[in-house]
């Protein structure tokens, strides 16, 4: 009988007061889900951030348009002129052919042979024409074609790409001045603009970055008066030797013109401007810590102990009359812009206008869905000190900040390294590919004789000699581009002899020339 009251007292507790017992079990029952998917739901939110990172570059949108039934194109030279974008194209050429196992007709340093004329023996591991197969070519020279075409295959695709003169002026003249003597000497570009031979003498080293750059890059008279039939005969040059000169100011268009003329995927023409310049004064020094000798390299610019020097931003600005007088100074360049410029848009009038806006608009939603995977900040560039990755800070030099990009945390491994290729500065590239390409080859030992005389090596095999001045000084004098050529009686990276012939270097046996 207690019992039962007991029992009944229990019941109406629970029921009357704190509800049926249904309830509590559909309540517990929720409570339960609900946990459950929340806890569920922060795992899937930090799996699905990973997924789309990791899938980004595999994704439908990486292909692009269909290109129909084409076979990409995999023997491609690409004359690598200056201050046009190049940098930008070059790494989109590294980028495609590190991915797909390719070999690259690197130079022993840095540059073939710049600013001589390409030498097919300035490419590290040639060994005659057709002894080795190379598919692509892009570092800095000046064309050569006959020497060209002992390096690269007969089916090669030949493309480059050619700027405004007046802008490639300014920033030729921010990036050089401090290596063309023309530059040097003149106040601002203004200066320089209103009466160039005042400044310029032919006969000084480094002043063709002050005068028809691109007619020089293309392995022209860059000093020769200027004719309607010379400038013609330069276009016709031109016109035989490339299938595509593509247009700086146009590149998003240019991207799509050689896609389609490579049968290339989408995603191998998306890219982020590299070796762009800051437009504000810099106070910090341009050359320092290990990149000082491939500053030499590069550029040819001297070092003085290692030192840093102050930076004072040139003055780039043109009046609409300075502009035309710099078009006359560099009138053969002037004439190829205008001339390949025309040819452009007609190689976009038979693309179709309306099918160029449409991949024009996916090519640049596509760079803008990369950025925000890969790039901090949005993708905006930034100042290469404040670069936490010491190995992807772009090379400084001129007087003007060169910007890189920094890649955005947590990314994993695939995505980090296939971001990473989109960002890395050309000279590290360079010196990446050469390591996979040679992973044999040992650095040169410099002889007991060179070693009093200062000689070393940089890393990618590109020489520099140490000089000691009266004054006691150092100054880092570069194997290329504007610096001293590597000299006679000196040994390739296989160690090979190198003897001067016609104004070259070509490597030699012991027993006789390479054929």
């Amino acid at each position: 009988m207690l019992f039962r009251r007991r029992a009944r007292m229990l019941r109406w507790l629970v029921c009357g007061r704190l509800g049926p017992v249904w309830m509590w079990k559909a309540l517990l029952l929720f409570v339960a889900i609900a946990f459950a998917g929340q806890l569920l739901g922060v795992i899937f939110n930090k799996s699905s951030v990973q997924t789309a990172a990791r899938s980004i570059f595999s994704s439908p949108d990486a292909q692009g348009p269909s290109l129909g039934s084409c076979q990409p194109h995999t023997h491609i030279m690409f004359l690598k002129t200056h201050k046009t974008a190049s940098s930008t194209v070059l790494n989109m050429l590294y980028r495609f052919g590190e991915e797909r196992n390719l070999r690259f007709a690197l130079p022993l340093g840095y540059q073939l042979g710049y600013p001589l004329p390409f030498n097919a023996h300035r490419v590290k591991g040639y060994r005659g024409p057709r002894a080795v197969e190379f598919h692509i070519m892009g570092n800095h020279m000046r064309f050569n074609k006959l020497e060209v075409e002992k390096v690269m295959p007969a089916d090669t695709f030949y493309f480059s790409i050619i700027r405004d003169p007046v802008a490639l002026a300014e920033s030729s003249f921010a990036y050089y001045k401090e290596v063309a003597p023309a530059f040097r000497k003149a106040k601002g570009l203004g200066d320089f603009a209103d009466d160039p031979r005042k400044y310029y003498d032919p006969r000084l080293r480094n002043n063709h970055y002050a005068r028809n750059l691109l007619w020089f890059d293309f392995g022209m008279d860059h000093n020769a008066n200027f004719s309607l039939a010379l400038a013609q005969r330069g276009e016709a040059m031109i016109h035989r030797a490339f299938k595509l000169i593509l247009v700086s100011e146009y590149f998003d268009q240019s991207m799509i013109l050689l896609r389609h003329a490579l049968c290339w995927p989408l995603d191998a023409v998306v890219s982020f401007s590299l070796n762009a310049r800051q437009q504000k004064p810099s106070s910090v020094g341009g050359m320092s810590g290990s990149w000082m000798g491939k500053a030499a390299a590069v550029a040819g610019v001297g070092v003085r102990g290692g030192r840093s020097q102050a930076k004072t931003l040139p003055n780039l600005s043109l009046t609409e009359e300075q502009r035309m007088k710099l078009r006359q100074w560099n009138a053969l360049d002037w004439y190829l812009y205008k001339a390949f410029n025309r040819t452009f848009w007609e190689e976009i009038d038979r693309f179709g206008h309306a099918q160029m806006e449409q991949e024009v608009a996916l090519l640049r939603m596509r760079r803008d869905d990369l950025a925000r995977v890969c790039l901090r900040d949005g993708g905006k560039p930034v100042e290469a000190h404040r670069i936490r990755d010491k190995n992807i800070r772009p090379f400084q030099s001129g007087l003007v900040k060169i910007l890189g990009y920094e890649l955005q945390p947590g990314l994993d491994n695939t995505t980090r390294m296939a971001c990473l290729r989109m960002i890395r500065p050309e000279i590290q590239y360079k010196d990446v590919l050469d390591v996979k390409q040679f992973p044999r080859a040992q650095p040169v030992q410099a002889q007991p004789g060179q070693q009093s005389q200062g000689l070393m090596i940089a890393a990618g095999g590109s020489f520099l000699r140490q000089d000691l001045s009266r004054t006691g000084g150092e100054r880092l004098v570069g194997g290329e581009a504007g610096g001293r050529t590597v000299e006679e009686g000196e040994r390739d990276w296989d160690g090979s002899r190198l003897m001067r012939s016609n104004q070259t270097l070509i490597r030699v046996q012991e027993k006789g020339r390479l054929r």
